[in-house]
């Protein structure tokens, strides 16, 4: 009892030598280890961006005088805009805007030089897409001081006493989707498509791993079940839990948050089905490479991890480098989060939420794909 009670440090460098051959020879976890780290370190201090730059902005313009062109010149030379289309009409606005091509679109109206040269106060239109209201605050207290210093440079000598006191026009701005700048109108939606990433990717990934490690699995290699059939017959009864939770999330949206709903909620429902299958498919793929439930975990959350920083859930997505802005274009996450938010906010209809389905349905088949390949090694 007593040689018991005395620390040994011989025992005690023995057990820490053994757990660290146990790290070596569990490589997956390992990497996970340093991986997971590396991936927040790299993503917080250069992909994640509060004040977001360059945020694309149309031009719909009915005048081509120099006080015009002074404008659109001051928004390009801005650190807040970048002028990437000139457009011809009010429907393509409209349509830019609902479908989050654009962030912004400037109205220059006809006849805008001659009113400026006569004295009136023209009215210029700045209409943002205000779903995130975190993305076009900044850009929209600046663009007053934009518009005011463009016209400043042409308003002197002769014409210098056109300067008002004030401005030389009447800036209009039309804050479209979320007037009110409502923070819960962006993340409450947006909770339905990071609640069903991390869950269903999660508890597939555990529900096929913990079988694999039971030695269930290896019952299919007896039975004539082929490996298509294998995959979607292990997704099919989390897609009902995937529905259950959608539901969930909806009800809550609508009686706690008073999310408005200016679509029709039975796209969300029906568009939903491509995105949890690709979570699903995400989970059986990764039960195919790790060995254990706690490497399907952490596999889970290094899938996770990133769909959450870079989708335009928690920072504004055109806020990130374009490095950053390609890699959250290929996790289904971002395009879900446009899809759920444009039916919510912006009443986009059937064909319209399509634009943004299919780059899900392409994430689905290729994760499909590895997830096939990966499985038929495993038989063999």
């Amino acid at each position: 009892m007593k040689n018991l009670r005395l620390f040994s440090f011989g025992r005690f460098m023995a057990m820490a030598g053994k757990e660290f051959v146990q790290m070596r020879r569990d490589r997956l976890t390992f990497a996970m280890m340093i991986g997971i780290p590396l991936i927040q370190l790299i993503l917080f201090g250069y992909a994640i961006n509060s004040d977001p730059r360059k945020l694309p902005l149309a031009i719909l313009s009915g005048d081509n005088t120099r006080y015009s062109r002074a404008i659109v010149a001051g928004m390009q030379a801005s650190t807040y805009f970048k002028v990437d289309r000139f457009i011809n009409s009010r429907a393509e606005a409209n349509r830019l805007l609902e479908l989050g091509d654009t962030q912004f679109v400037l109205t220059i109206p006809e006849l805008f030089g001659q009113k400026i040269e006569r004295g009136e106060r023209p009215v210029l239109l700045l209409e943002a897409d205000a779903t995130d209201p975190m993305a076009t605050g900044n850009a929209v207290n600046s663009m007053r001081e934009i518009v005011n210093r463009a016209l400043a440079r042409e308003l002197k000598g002769s014409l210098e006493y056109l300067v008002p006191a004030e401005s030389a026009v009447d800036l209009r701005i039309h804050a479209d989707y979320n007037p009110e700048a409502v923070s819960q109108y962006n993340i409450v939606p947006g909770l339905m498509g990071v609640i069903l990433t991390l869950t269903l990717s999660m508890i597939t990934s555990l529900a096929i791993t913990r079988e694999t490690e039971r030695g269930t699995m290896e019952n299919l290699l007896t039975t004539p079940v082929r490996p298509l059939e294998v995959m979607l017959g292990k997704i099919m009864p989390y897609v009902m839990v995937g529905y259950i939770q959608i539901m969930l999330i909806m009800v809550a949206s609508i009686f706690l948050f008073h999310i408005p709903i200016n679509g029709n909620p039975f796209i969300i429902f029906t568009y939903s089905a491509i995105f949890i299958a690709a979570n699903l498919t995400v989970g059986v793929t990764i039960s195919t490479i790790a060995r254990n439930q706690l490497q399907a975990v952490q596999m889970s959350i290094f899938f996770f991890l990133p769909s959450l920083l870079l989708s335009g859930f928690m920072f504004p997505f055109r806020g990130m480098p374009e490095w950053a802005q390609t890699m959250g274009s290929v996790l289904p996450l971002t395009h879900y989060l446009r899809l759920v938010r444009g039916v919510l906010l912006k009443g986009t209809g059937w064909e319209e939420s399509l634009y943004h389905l299919w780059p899900i349905a392409l994430f689905w088949l290729v994760m499909i794909i590895i997830g096939l390949k990966r499985y038929r090694q495993t038989l063999d």
